[in-house]
């Protein structure tokens, strides 16, 4: 059964103490005046089945998934880990949701891709990913189109927030510790603030969108760009310098381009804000 969502519903937010969960409770509560549910450990546990459908009951109206595996290079080794949480588990839970009547919001990522594109990936572009993350979150794409639930796929990139690990606050805080830093200048992609990824999640629900999406902030960089205007703000004296993924090798292979094209995103709710706008937002709070 499809609903189309117009009023105040019944939401259960899952992993709301993570980055991008914190942001969509901020959101839900603050701007949009609606107390969630919250699923979160240890009463929720995305891998055991019968926790997910304690709480994905029929009274629920959608679903919020926050809750992923987002170490990149330990998946790696832990590949089975990985795709517990992103991919079966996310089976489970599409599967409960399907039998609550429930819609399901679920974000996957640009590393489902092979980063050997030289345009912007769009939604229906091949699926080949690099890496064990990478093919952990395309399980769980797989099975929720398998599932035949209500759902709304958003693949996203490069999150970052003012609260949580991630590379605006690791940069952050080096640029304030060192003289100069490292950052790669051969990985492009596009940056996406948590608060405006909640926000337009939102709208695309709004909007009564259902399927895959790209969400992400406007624009396009490398890392090394995305670092050097971190570090200006943080502490302008210090040097960005580019360097090679080689130079820094890693477990995990990342993908070269993973830019995600926005077009169907942008004709449902409107062009994303560029990245050094949203980026200047969470900077200056």
């Amino acid at each position: 059964m499809r609903i189309k969502m117009t009023t105040p519903r019944n939401i259960l937010l899952i992993a709301p103490q993570g980055m991008l969960g914190r942001a969509w409770r901020l959101h839900l509560e603050n701007v949009r005046g609606v107390r969630p549910r919250f699923g979160k450990r240890p009463d929720f546990d995305i891998t055991d089945p019968a926790s997910v459908r304690r709480h994905v009951t029929p009274d629920v109206d959608i679903v919020i998934n926050c809750c992923a595996y987002t170490n990149v290079d330990a998946a790696e080794e832990h590949e089975d880990e990985a795709t517990a949480v992103n991919g079966t588990g996310v089976g489970d839970l599409a599967d409960a949701c399907r039998d609550a009547g429930a819609l399901l919001a679920h974000y996957s990522t640009d590393y489902v891709f092979n980063g050997e594109a030289t345009a912007p990936y769009p939604v229906d572009a091949p699926i080949e990913p690099v890496n064990a993350y990478g093919r952990s979150k395309a399980v769980g794409e797989r099975l929720i189109r398998e599932s035949g639930c209500d759902h709304l796929i958003l693949r996203t990139s490069w999150l970052y927030a003012a609260w949580g690990k991630n590379f605006v606050n690791t940069i952050t805080k080096y640029a304030k510790e060192r003289d100069s830093l490292k950052v790669v200048d051969d990985q492009r992609g596009r940056p996406t603030s948590c608060p405006h990824l909640a926000a337009t999640s939102m709208k695309l629900i709004d909007a009564d969108a259902r399927g895959t999406f790209h969400v992400t902030d406007g624009g396009a960089c490398t890392w090394y760009d995305f670092a050097k205007v971190i570090a200006g703000h943080a502490n302008p004296s210090c040097q960005v310098n580019p360097c090679t993924s080689a130079e820094y090798p890693l477990p995990a292979k990342r993908p070269g381009y993973s830019v995600l094209d926005l077009s169907a995103t942008e004709a449902s709710v409107g062009q994303m804000p560029p990245w050094e706008e949203n980026l200047k937002a969470v900077l200056t709070g």
